[in-house]
């Protein structure tokens, strides 16, 4: 199934959803509460309305579990090989405060596992992409572009880049700081001496350490499985890994619960 997917067809989804956003980003847009009173914005609805869409019409035998769809029972989920898992907007927070760190994540799971994961920035104008067997790819300023073939999207950075530094560089929520995350970062500081810490939204933080930009990002708070999928996709294809706290193993989706546990994403065993 994922090799008759073309990266391109998933990223100019995410783009269309992306300009969408971006439009209400523009205006003094409402803001509303849902019921674990978290914000939402009619940018959340109109970007699930693109990518939900353009998924089932370019790919209609595989289902879509989108934050803002409608959620199946596990019953009916569980016999799911393959599931697109969508953020139409993560980083919502973001969005409200206007810092541009908000993003569209797109992934394809198979038998639980992320496959092909695509975010898009709209603001910094910033995708990152990967697919299982093909790698993962940073490229700027798409948004007047329409991709065509993978191959277009293979001739970006591949991920990650290799920076040498003589700290650990720690990057962790903006919104959602958490008291445990701050004693892991003073466990790192108590291992390796000097941690640079940096705050960045949404799942940003993923991508900056698939980048090499990061070499870890501790999460100890709630997030979703639509949180995660496109970002874990991307770090595992750039040769990292999103592991739970607990027990090391990967975060995996479609599970009955779709809270993930804590997790932490390095590049290197820390």
């Amino acid at each position: 199934m994922i090799e008759k997917i073309d990266l391109s067809q998933v990223l100019n989804i995410a783009i269309e959803a992306g300009k969408e956003i971006i439009d209400v980003y523009n205006t003094e847009f409402e803001i509303e509460q849902k019921a674990d009173e978290s914000p939402l914005t009619i940018a959340d609805r109109k970007s699930h309305q693109v990518i939900e869409s353009q998924l089932y019409k370019q790919f209609p035998k595989i289902p879509v579990l989108s934050e803002e769809g409608k959620h199946q029972s596990y019953a009916k989920r569980q016999d799911w090989t393959y599931a697109w898992v969508v953020d139409p907007l993560d980083g919502t927070k973001e969005f409200i405060k206007r810092n541009g760190e908000f993003t569209v994540n797109i992934a394809l799971i198979e038998n639980g596992i992320p496959v092909l994961g695509v975010i898009y920035a709209p603001v910094l104008d910033i995708a990152y992409i990967a697919k299982k067997g093909v790698g993962s790819y940073k490229l700027d300023n798409v948004s007047d572009r329409t991709f065509s073939t993978e191959e277009e999207i293979i001739q970006g950075l591949k991920l990650p880049v290799s920076e040498k530094r003589d700290y650990i560089s720690v990057v962790a929520s903006r919104s959602h700081l958490s008291k445990e995350t701050e004693e892991y970062v003073d466990r790192l500081r108590e291992k390796y001496g000097e941690v640079d810490m940096t705050s960045a939204g949404s799942s940003l933080k993923l991508c900056l350490v698939a980048e090499g930009k990061a070499d870890v990002y501790p999460r100890f708070a709630p997030t979703m499985e639509w949180d995660t999928a496109a970002g874990q996709a991307i770090v595992e294809q750039s040769g990292g890994t999103v592991v739970k706290v607990d027990n090391s193993e990967p975060l995996s989706y479609n599970k009955e619960d779709l809270l993930n546990p804590w997790f932490i994403v390095q590049h290197r065993k820390l």
